[in-house]
């Protein structure tokens, strides 16, 4: 439900969705996945898996099945991670968002199978990951992920 903030003029929508940080030991270090959304012509950006709750869906639930359709993967949660939080205006309301992280691992699937959210799904070295991805929030949930994983 939209309500007024004092002081802005907006009113104000309470948003959420789950996610993960996939991680997996590759050839030459850990890696992780994230997905390519293209804005339009000019930009693109490089994002963790993430989505919105389906009707009674637990954070944990949600966040498995985000992940599933949006990097063709089957995953399994090892751990929690934590949250992030971010406001933006959309549609003439300021969305408060709140975005709860797992750590998990791939168990099965391709990157191949992908549903249309992403445009590209790859895996990319950690240090690479974090020239490349867009949102300094992100990078502080892969950094807060890489102890959790026992890799820092």
């Amino acid at each position: 439900m939209a309500k007024p903030r004092s002081g802005s003029g907006l009113p104000v929508v309470r948003a959420f969705s789950a996610g993960g940080v996939v991680i997996r030991h590759g050839e030459h270090g850990p890696e992780l996945v994230l997905g390519l959304r293209r804005r339009d012509r000019r930009r693109a950006t490089w994002a963790l898996p993430k989505g919105t709750p389906d009707a009674d869906e637990t954070p944990a639930q949600t966040a498995l099945r985000e992940v599933t359709e949006e990097t063709g993967l089957q995953v399994r949660i090892v751990d929690t991670i934590g949250d992030i939080h971010y406001r933006f205006v959309r549609d003439g309301q300021r969305i408060d968002k709140t975005v709860h992280y797992y750590l998990m691992e791939a168990v099965g699937g391709d990157l191949a199978e992908h549903d249309q959210e992403f445009d590209d799904v790859r895996w990319f070295a950690v240090g690479e990951a974090d020239a490349v991805m867009c949102f300094e929030t992100e990078r502080d949930i892969v950094a807060r992920a890489l102890p959790v994983a026992g890799l820092a």
